[in-house]
């Protein structure tokens, strides 16, 4: 597991990192929450849509700027 962190680059981590977050927070509102019913299905659909969303978006703003900081340093 300490291979595959290192091998990611630092938005893949913020990805990573920011996508668990979502995930947590994610579960925690179904729990705490009576909007949804409370099932397997529902766990699942917002671990994948909650912590996914995140993840991706939090990974691709990550990425955009570790691009845009290298174009400026050339």
């Amino acid at each position: 597991m300490k291979a595959f962190w290192e091998r990611l680059g630092a938005p893949g981590r913020i990805g990573l990192v920011v996508g668990l977050i979502g995930a947590l927070l994610t579960v925690a509102g179904l729990v705490a929450g009576n909007l949804a019913p409370l099932t397997a299905r529902s766990l699942l659909l917002g671990i994948l849509l909650g912590g996914g969303s995140w993840g991706v978006v939090s990974w691709a703003i990550a990425s955009a700027a570790a691009n845009a900081m290298a174009d400026g340093e050339e």
